[in-house]
């Protein structure tokens, strides 16, 4: 690449930021179930407890943090409150994952998963 070819440091460093506070967002396992749950469709608090075994409590707090993040919205319809991803790229990269780790991607483990290390 030649230097008028190469990203402006300042854009990436704020691009990584924007990068780091998703994964770390989604970085809990209940939080990316919910996500990936809601990336199939609008889902109410009851749908969600129900699908991914989660109790309200727990629910609800991690659907707060993701409210916070900017990851997630919700709408009102009567008693309930309908959730959805909200964000573009957390959906295109919840797509992604899905894709990897569930059936699209290589079906060869990495030596890590094989054995059971968790990193």
């Amino acid at each position: 690449m030649t230097p008028a070819t190469l990203p402006d440091s300042a854009k990436m460093r704020d691009a990584a930021h924007d990068v780091v506070r998703m994964l770390k967002a989604i970085g809990n396992q209940d939080r990316l179930m919910l996500l990936c749950e809601l990336a199939r469709g609008e889902r109410c608090v009851g749908e969600l407890e129900e699908n991914l075994a989660i109790r309200q409590p727990t629910l609800s707090q991690q659907i707060g943090v993701l409210r916070t993040e900017g990851l997630v919205a919700g709408r009102r319809d009567g008693k309930h409150i309908y959730y959805r991803v909200a964000d573009p790229q957390a959906l295109r990269l919840l797509r992604s994952l899905e894709q990897v780790f569930c059936g699209g991607g290589d079906a060869t483990p990495s030596p890590s998963r094989k054995q059971g290390i968790r990193r």
